[in-house]
């Protein structure tokens, strides 16, 4: 498996993704906000706000809510500032974890990630230490049963998807991000629907935990999600299934 895909699996078995939705629009509205303060609030000429604009659609989030959210990025309405950081560090069994953090309290958000590395059993390292590990891609999944191999192939590599990855119940067009919206607009445009599309952080390879300490990264994992200030994180762990079968 892919890098993303096999992280992507980790997170929907344990169900972290779906469980909190009011955590999910607290950080599509950071990001949002974010965009558009750093690139104006016209989506078709700020590719960023354009893709948090899909992330917020299709989580259903209400157009009020995503419209309210860019007015406080472009200053038409009062709201916070916020700082971009990235994280890097090592959790357990020494796996690489990039945390992407939104704040406007920079103490508070370096004091609750050391804590949950810490509790995890890793720690934050310097600047630098693991992002070598990681491509930035676009990444497209669409599942098999909404198109075939061939098809998305005739439409994806046509438009720049360096790769199309079988994972299994799903495929993976993986592509530069520069590329990334020809690749999306040729897959709307053949009505394919897809389960996810975002510019991601793809691992080169892959490092395999079991037992106490996939059990560790799993509650690593909720715990990162809890945090407010942490809005994406990415790891090369890699826990198979028969693991996360036998402690769900």
């Amino acid at each position: 498996m892919s890098g993303h895909s096999k992280w992507s699996t980790i997170k929907h078995k344990k169900g972290a993704a779906d469980a909190k939705r009011g955590k999910i629009f607290t950080k599509l509205i950071k990001e949002i906000t974010v965009a558009a303060r750093m690139g104006g609030g016209d989506p078709e000429a700020n590719s960023r706000l354009r893709h948090a604009l899909i992330n917020a659609r299709s989580q259903n989030m209400p157009k009020d809510t995503y419209e309210r959210a860019i007015k406080k990025g472009t200053g038409d309405l009062e709201g916070v500032n916020y700082e971009e950081i990235v994280y890097e560090g090592y959790g357990p069994g020494g796996v690489a974890v990039l945390v992407e953090c939104l704040t406007d309290n920079r103490n508070r958000t370096i004091a609750d990630v050391r804590h949950a590395f810490g509790k995890a059993g890793g720690n934050v390292g310097t600047s630098g230490c693991v992002a070598w590990m990681f491509d930035k891609k676009g990444l497209i999944t669409v599942n098999k049963k909404d198109a075939t191999e061939e098809t998305l192939m005739e439409v994806a590599l046509e438009v720049g998807a360096e790769d199309i990855k079988d994972e299994g119940d799903c495929f993976d067009i993986i592509m530069d991000p520069a590329d990334f919206d020809a690749v999306k607009d040729a897959i709307d445009a053949a009505n394919i629907k897809f389960e996810a599309a975002e510019i991601t952080m793809i691992p080169q390879t892959l490092t395999e935990l079991k037992g106490e300490e996939a059990g560790q990264m799993l509650k690593f994992m909720d715990v990162l999600d809890d945090l407010d200030d942490v809005q994406k994180f990415y790891s090369n762990a890699d826990i198979s299934d028969e693991t996360l079968d036998a402690m769900s």
